[in-house]
């Protein structure tokens, strides 16, 4: 608030190159007198009411009352400086803004994003959870939905973005680019999909992550007019830049309305000739310095000639810049500023909008009630004469009242009117009626003319009427009620003095009306009688109504009362105290403004003690408050140290601006930077001074763990550093002394900082954000290194700083991880909660290490192996607990096999870190486990391969025996598992691939020869005649052999595709094997064929046996039906082959041996008949034997074709003697016995019994 007690000070006659302390000190002190007065008072009144003795305790409480007030008084006087201070500096902004002419508001500055807040952050995590629960309408696929859930695991949820959105450096932008970058990677390593690119999945996957980041949100629903806030990255107009250095000094909306009314802001003549005079002001301050030789201390006496030089060269630019203006516009947006501001009386400007409010808008509509009572004093009218009224509003219709006798003129009639002028003109006439023949017209008795307002008394009164010449009723009277109902939008209304800069420009009586035009809009209107318009009018938005004291040198009013905005002060007066209260309570309620009015005291000098009273009013004109105003104003700038105050300037604007809506990270805002960059020029703030001031600023957010831009360090500390090191980036040859020890120290600051954000990358930059801020902060780390701007850092130098940081990083990191894992290493713990806690432990360790990859590997591009030995230092920590996690498993435990899986994936795909120090210390446990459990596994197999098989039923199991399905499955899950480990070390790995193979061959080979044997054994017990059929385990041998082979393929076999000794050699065994049982079984179908081939030989022609069947046979024959010798024979042989065929067919899996099967089971056959008949070649065989043969070979020969067996095969050498000779038999039989054969013929025929 503006201090009225600044009259008090002078301040004229200090010297112009010091800072204008003495001022606020006296301001202040003055101000801490007044403080001291009433608290004094109050401390006085509060000790003196106990009344007691004094003694010991009374003395210790007054002193630390004492104490107490000590420092509220120096806290106020403190705060009433700094207020002060923030005032002088709004009064500098206020004329840089309203006239620049050395800069401009940039447009070429990135636009920041919006910032995310906790809120913002907790409901798009809300969102994706609904997502993921199904709740939400947007359909998407497996793999986006994966996707969705470790954004919203991995990144969502973690703590480091809570972080980062509580810093305020956290943007939706950020948001979206993390999880495209995600989603990128996951959609590069699905498989290509024909007729589907994969930028098409990636703007899909996009599309929905935006939808569901809206969520329900109706991006169509703004609000009308943005906050000041939100409009702050574009061009700002001065109304706007008012506003914005308002809220960033604390300056109030009263203060700023005196403050630009008393610089004449819209005054363009007035702000040019202030810059003349202050550039007058710097150029004598220079010629002082020259001629006292008052120098700032340089680093160099040769200095101090140049320093005056440049001071000089600074106002000549200045000048230049100024000239180059043209006459009568102030800057380049001035012409914008009169266009806005420029109104008659007839418009108003609405601000911002634009929207212009006429006379049209305001006009109101208004009830009249006229009620005619009595007349009294009618006296020239016959008391039986008839008499009446009328009544009428200007512009209206007239109303006519009933008649009465003039003896009683009395009616109470009532006339309602409507009319649209707040002053309107209320003509009551009273008529007798005429008797003469010819008269026209009633006689008028008389006429009163009433001006109503809405103020006036409701109840009828009596009113002198105006009456004719020569009337006899010079008492005449009438009563009547003229009732004005006020319309709603119509607030206030009364007769006021009034006089302005831009209406009412002449102090005379009006009578105003304020009128509310819609919610936000009112209007002071002054009008003229019988008018519906009004004659001026002005809209009270922007204006602050405030009571106060009555002006000199204007007549009329006796209480005062104003409206103050920036260019106009309109001051209100009326005769009545209660009036003026009423008018400002409506105003202020009109206005909106934060200060609400306080009338005055009646005794306004003197309080009820006698002390001076502070005036109420915050912007009352008082001589004391004009006095402080025009103090503010007319202070030469010259006699201010600039840097000082700017450097508050720019502290407070950088706090607005991280405090704003944006994610800024230290950028200023467009206009911030255009109203910086003015003030820097205007008031000769050095361009060093400025950027350290920025550094120091910032360094203070940057350590309080907010976000802020490194680049914009960079800048800073280059241009600072270019200043010291005298490369004059702004022209300035100069360095003063100050500025050296304070680069210095900002240097030493800064590299602490740098090296601490380094250290704790993980949180500084987390994910990576912002884009590209770790990079640039090693940019400007080697920046700092450097001793001056050419010399470069040694590459060592800079090298070992980042692997100082990253060694911290390391250890920091795993705290943080065990801090969040809330993993306690316990001693006394069970093992497997260790074991567990170890694998947790091991994948957040793994995802760390991931993320430090994926998000800061490329800022770290030029020193990889320094990342490399940063994840070695955090993996190192990592071993200590697991060894000892690992020290405490039961032995022969192989718990711990997937946690040597997890950490070896991870690390055998890593380049830097595959059989790095972590990794060979994790093969140097693992290995002695390995060999032990393969040994365990190796004896454990052999021993189940010794008991199954002796234990074995042969009942077919899938592909084998139950022995073999398990011996195989445990072989092939042990190469598996061995498989899974993926041993980083070759050798060692090849080793145990050949160790596994040689065992699965060993094992083979065991399982071969004890089938083997099984089958011998089998084979040996069989029965030789027909009723033999294929023992279903042989079947099953069979097939445990088969699987074998083809197990052997896969078990034996190495993967250079080598076949070593031991594979050859198991493959030799099985083959050798299935030899042997082909040929056993073969054997065995051959003996019963030959069984039934000794039963033929029997008849033998030229046998004994032979004449005794043959004659049985005959004798028997003539008695009863004797059944055909030789038939059950050949049907049983046939039987027998059918059933084993199908047997074998059913049974046996492999296709390939079964016919290996057939082929030597059928050439042996007729090879056997073949040799049999060849025997017989001199004899002549018996119709038995030759029907039995015929019915045999040719039933064999069909049974064996449908079983597959080949043409080739079929009709060999053995079949066409077979068929030859039995034809030529059948023949012979055929001339010597007739019908003998009964059918039975090699021939074809489809008669033939199947």
């Amino acid at each position: 608030m503006l201090d009225p007690s600044s009259s008090e000070d002078t301040g004229g006659e200090s010297d112009p190159e010091v800072v204008q302390e003495a001022p606020r000190k006296a301001a202040a002190s003055s101000a801490g007198k007044r403080g001291n007065n009433s608290r004094a008072g109050g401390q006085q009144r509060q000790s003196a009411a106990p009344g007691g003795a004094p003694g010991k305790g009374a003395k210790e409480s007054d002193a630390t009352g004492e104490e107490e007030e000590r420092k509220e008084r120096e806290r106020l006087q403190k705060e009433e400086e700094e207020r002060k201070i923030k005032l002088q500096i709004y009064v500098f902004v206020l004329r840089c803004i309203a006239y620049p002419f050395n800069a401009k508001q940039p447009t070429d500055m990135a636009r920041r994003q919006q910032k995310v807040n906790k809120q913002q952050l907790q409901a798009v995590k809300e969102r994706f959870l609904a997502f993921l629960n199904g709740e939400t309408q947007i359909v998407a696929d497996e793999a986006f939905c994966n996707a969705v859930r470790s954004y919203y695991e991995g990144f969502l949820k973690s703590e480091r973005v809570s972080r980062m959105v509580q810093s305020g450096g956290c943007s939706a932008n950020d948001f979206r680019e993390v999880f495209k970058k995600n989603i990128e990677r996951r959609v590069r390593s699905l498989p290509e999909i024909d007729g589907l690119s994969k930028e098409t999945v990636l703007s899909s996957w996009i599309a929905k992550y935006d939808a569901i980041y809206r969520g329900d949100e109706d991006m169509r629903r703004q609000p009308q007019r943005a906050h000041l806030s939100a409009v702050s990255e574009l061009i700002l107009s001065k109304e706007q830049l008012y506003e914005m250095f308002q809220q960033i000094l604390g300056v109030r909306k009263f203060e700023h309305q005196l403050l630009y009314n008393a610089c004449q802001l819209d005054n363009v003549d007035e702000q040019a000739a202030q810059i003349r005079r202050e550039l007058d002001g710097r150029l004598q301050l220079a010629e002082k310095i020259s001629r006292e030789r008052r120098y700032p201390k340089f680093v160099s006496a040769e200095m101090e000639p140049l320093f005056v030089e440049e001071l000089r060269s600074s106002v000549n630019l200045l000048m230049a810049n100024l000239e180059s203006l043209p006459v009568s516009k102030g800057g380049p947006d001035f012409k914008q500023k009169l266009k806005r501001s420029s109104m008659n009386n007839s418009f108003l400007d609405m601000g911002d909008e634009g929207d212009i409010l006429s006379k049209s808008d305001v006009v109101l509509s208004f009830t009249l009630e006229i009620v005619i009572v009595e007349v009294q004093g009618l006296k020239s009218v016959a008391p039986n004469r008839i008499v009446y009224c009328t009544m009428e509003v200007e512009g209206g219709e007239k109303l006519q009242t009933d008649q009465a006798e003039a003896s009683r003129p009395q009616w109470g009639t009532q006339g309602d009117f409507t009319t649209t002028h707040p002053l309107p003109s209320v003509k009551v006439k009273l008529f007798t009626e005429s008797t003469g023949v010819l008269a026209l017209e009633d006689k008028e008795l008389g006429r009163v003319v009433l001006n109503p307002t809405t103020n006036g008394p409701k109840q009828a009164e009596f009113h002198r009427m105006v009456v004719p010449k020569n009337s006899q009723d010079t008492e005449l009277k009438i009563k009547l009620a003229v009732r004005m109902d006020k319309p709603p939008n119509m607030k206030h209304s009364g007769h006021l003095y009034a006089l302005g800069q831009r209406v009412w420009k002449r102090w005379k009586k009006r009578y105003f009306v304020l009128v509310q035009v819609s919610q936000y809009t009112f209007a002071m209107c002054s009008y003229r009688e019988k008018k519906a318009e009004p004659q001026e009018l002005m809209q009270l938005e922007g204006y602050t109504v405030d009571y106060c004291d009555p002006q000199p040198g204007l007549q009329g009013g006796r209480v005062f009362f104003n409206a103050v905005k920036e260019g106009d002060l309109v001051m209100f007066a009326c005769d009545d105290e209660q009036d003026r209260m009423l008018w400002v309570q409506a105003m202020y309620r009109a206005t909106g403004q934060s200060y609400k009015p306080v009338p005055p005291l009646q005794n306004k000098n003197m309080n009820c003690r006698g002390g001076i009273q502070k005036p109420a009013s915050p912007i009352s004109l008082d001589p004391s408050q004009r006095q402080g105003v025009e103090e503010l104003i007319s202070a030469a700038p010259s006699r201010f140290d600039h840097a000082a105050l700017f450097a508050i300037l720019q502290r407070s604007t950088l706090q607005h601006r991280m405090n704003d809506s944006f994610s800024c990270l230290g950028w200023f805002s467009p206009g911030q930077v255009f109203v910086l960059d003015e003030y820097c020029a205007r008031y000769g703030v050095r361009g060093c001074h400025r950027h350290l001031s920025y550094l120091k600023d910032l360094m203070d957010y940057s350590e309080n763990n907010a976000l802020v831009d490194p680049t914009l360090l960079h800048y800073s500390y280059a241009f600072c550093a270019s200043h010291v090191h005298g490369n004059r980036p702004d022209g300035m040859g100069t360095v003063s002394v100050e500025e050296k020890e304070n680069f210095e120290a900002v240097r030493s600051r800064l590299m602490a900082l740098l090296e601490n954000q380094i250290t704790h990358f993980r949180y500084c930059f987390p994910f990576g954000r912002p884009d590209g801020a770790l990079k640039a902060t090693l940019s400007l780390q080697e920046r700092v290194l450097m001793k001056d701007i050419t010399t470069p850092v040694p590459p060592e130098e800079m090298k070992k700083v980042v692997q100082k940081c990253l060694e911290k990083a390391a250890r920091i990191n795993y705290g943080q991880l065990i801090d969040y894992a809330q993993i306690k290493v316990d001693t006394q713990a069970p093992p497997e909660k260790r074991l567990e806690d170890m694998m947790r432990l091991g994948e957040l360790c793994i995802e760390v290490l991931q993320q430090n990859d994926e998000h800061h590997s490329e800022a770290f591009s030029w020193w990889p192996e320094l990342m490399a030995e940063h994840a070695e230092t955090f993996l190192s920590l990592y071993r200590a607990d697991m060894d000892g996690a690992l020290q405490v498993q039961p032995v022969d435990s192989w718990d711990s096999f997937p946690l040597f899986q997890l950490h070896n994936n991870f690390l055998r795909t890593d380049p830097h870190l595959c059989n790095g120090m972590f990794h060979k210390h994790l093969q140097d446990l693992y290995v002695p486990l390995v060999v032990r459990y393969i040994d365990l596994m190796e004896s454990s197999i052999a021993q189940s391969i010794h008991r199954g098989f002796e234990q074995e039923t042969w009942q077919s199991v899938n592909n084998g025996s139950a022995t073999s399905e398990d011996l195989f499955w445990k072989l092939d899950a042990l190469q598996m598992f061995v498989l899974d480990l993926h041993w980083p070390e070759p050798e060692f790995a090849k080793h145990l691939e050949q160790r596994l193979k040689l065992m699965a061959s060993d094992m083979m080979e065991a399982c071969v020869k004890r089938t083997k044997s099984a089958f011998d054994s089998k084979m040996q017990k069989a029965s030789k005649s027909t009723d033999f059929r294929v023992p279903l385990s042989v079947c099953t041998m069979f097939n445990v052999l088969m699987d074998a082979k083809k197990q052997c393929s896969k078990l034996c076999v190495l993967d250079t595709g080598q076949e070593q000794q031991y594979h050859s050699k198991i493959d030799v065994l099985i083959d050798e094997a299935f030899k042997d049982m082909i040929s056993s079984l073969v054997s065995k179908f051959a003996a019963v064929l030959d069984g039934v081939l000794s039963k033929l030989s029997r008849y033998d022609e030229g046998t004994f046996f032979s004449s005794i069947l043959s004659f049985t046979v005959k004798a028997a024959a003539k008695y009863v039906e004797v059944p055909k010798p030789g038939m059950d024979l050949a049907d049983t042989y046939i039987t027998f082959v059918r059933q084993n065929q199908d047997i074998l067919r059913d049974r046996v899996n492999d296709e390939l041996y079964i016919e290996k099967v057939f082929d030597q089971w059928y050439t042996g056959s007729t090879k056997a008949v073949c040799v049999w008949l060849t025997d017989r070649l001199d004899l002549q065989l018996h119709m038995y034997q030759l029907k039995t043969l015929i019915k045999i070979v040719k039933k064999t020969y069909r049974d064996f074709r449908l079983q597959g067996v080949l043409d080739g095969t079929l009709n060999n050498k053995s079949y066409e003697t077979i068929y030859n000779r039995l034809t030529v038999e059948e023949a012979t039989a055929a001339v010597k016995a007739g019908d003998g054969l009964q059918g039975i013929s090699m021939r074809d025929s489809d008669e033939e019994d199947d």
